[in-house]
């Protein structure tokens, strides 16, 4: 045990004497956190800004509509005079979509079958999904009066009359929005993700680095055991590992206020259990190299293109049906997938299939670096 930990002061010693070590290590996961708040921080619970063009006059229908939009929860409504305003302040930033009433609409309503309602907007229906549903619904109760009366004026005016009297009351509650917390944490773990198998896979290099420097043969003539240098190594990598977990959650918890919806300990739980399977894959790359340059290049052959189909980088959700397939042969899909379940809600005891993958993978891994170091004769290049 005295071998191991002194190779363990070795290597975290050598490897953290450089200031750019703790940069790579340490300073990346943060800024992946970083970039993932940026990218997402920006979406955030304001009222809509619609614009609402009349193009139907003074129609009592027309005017209530206006009203209705403007009484929902969260939009800032503003009235426009004609298209080309509306066009102009969608276009500018200052309004997130456009509703128009068209010439006829109070009448098509009347008659029951009403005009559609044209709805602009050129950030999707992000912006447009609330207020449709909630409009279109309170047109088409309007239009029903239209078809129930069958054309009679004035059926129609003390029906409707009596409906905006509103002699019912509406009891509404504000639910919290989580998809923009959880956009930002699905990123910020597809970031540390790709940067703990980066890591896991430089540390591992540094058996092959020693081998060509002759300091690993050398090591060898004194009482260290190779099973010992790998494990210290395997050691070291868990240690770095732990380390960025840890630190990459408080930051995303305490200093950037990104509320993942998971308790901390099992969040990093099943953190740690994926860092078992990178340091696993990356003793497996190790052992099909021959050089330092050849693991580097079979580090980024791998990982890169895993963590692309994976959905580290992106949602897999937006991927087409080939891709989601593919993904299920990585284990960094499992992990997203498991973190994804215990935002949902799910105990972290009812994950046994994803936890049970991630090991599965992280032991296949292992044996097969196991069985490559165990086949090469040559220390000068394996343990």
């Amino acid at each position: 045990m005295q071998d191991f930990f002194w190779l363990v002061r070795k290597t975290l010693k050598n490897t953290f004497r450089r200031k750019g070590s703790w940069l790579v290590y340490i300073g990346l996961p943060i800024a992946g956190v970083l970039l993932s708040m940026l990218l997402y921080g920006n979406s955030n619970g304001g009222p809509l800004r619609i614009g609402i063009v009349n193009e139907d006059g003074a129609e009592p229908i027309a005017q209530d509509t206006i009203q209705f939009v403007g009484s929902l929860n969260q939009v800032k409504l503003t009235t426009l005079t004609d298209m080309a305003e509306m066009n102009e302040q969608i276009a500018s930033g200052k309004l997130d979509s456009g509703i128009v009433l068209p010439a006829g609409f109070a009448n098509s309503v009347r008659g029951g079958h009403p005009e559609p309602v044209r709805i602009v907007s050129v950030k999707g229906a992000q912006a447009t999904a609330y207020v449709k549903s909630l409009l279109d619904r309170y047109v088409g109760n309007i239009a029903s009066i239209g078809r129930a009366t069958q054309g009679d004026a004035q059926a129609f005016d003390r029906i409707y009359a009596d409906y905006s009297k509103r002699s019912f009351t509406f009891e509404a509650q504000t639910l919290e929005d989580t998809s923009n917390r959880k956009d930002m944490t699905y990123q910020s773990i597809g970031f540390l993700i790709s940067l703990m198998m980066f890591s896991a896979g430089g540390l591992t290099d540094i058996i092959l680095k020693e081998k060509e420097n002759r300091t690993f043969l050398r090591l060898l003539s004194s009482p260290v055991s190779s099973r010992t240098y790998v494990l210290s190594n395997v050691a070291v990598n868990f240690l770095v590992l732990f380390v960025q977990i840890v630190v990459a959650l408080i930051f995303m918890k305490y200093v950037f206020a990104i509320d993942s919806g998971v308790p901390f300990g099992e969040l990093a739980a099943v953190l740690l259990l994926f860092a078992l399977t990178a340091i696993s894959l990356s003793l497996l790359i190790v052992s099909l190299a021959k050089n330092s340059n050849g693991a580097g290049a079979l580090q980024n052959l791998i990982i890169t293109p895993s963590c692309l189909l994976a959905g580290c980088y992106f949602p897999v959700s937006i991927m087409p049906d080939t891709v989601r397939k593919i993904a299920n042969f990585m284990p960094q899909h499992w992990l997203l997938d498991a973190i994804d379940q215990l935002q949902n809600g799910k105990a972290l005891g009812s994950l046994g299939l994803e936890l049970g993958i991630l090991l599965a993978f992280a032991a296949a891994f292992s044996i097969m670096a196991i069985f490559r170091f165990s086949r090469n004769r040559d220390v000068r290049q394996f343990v």
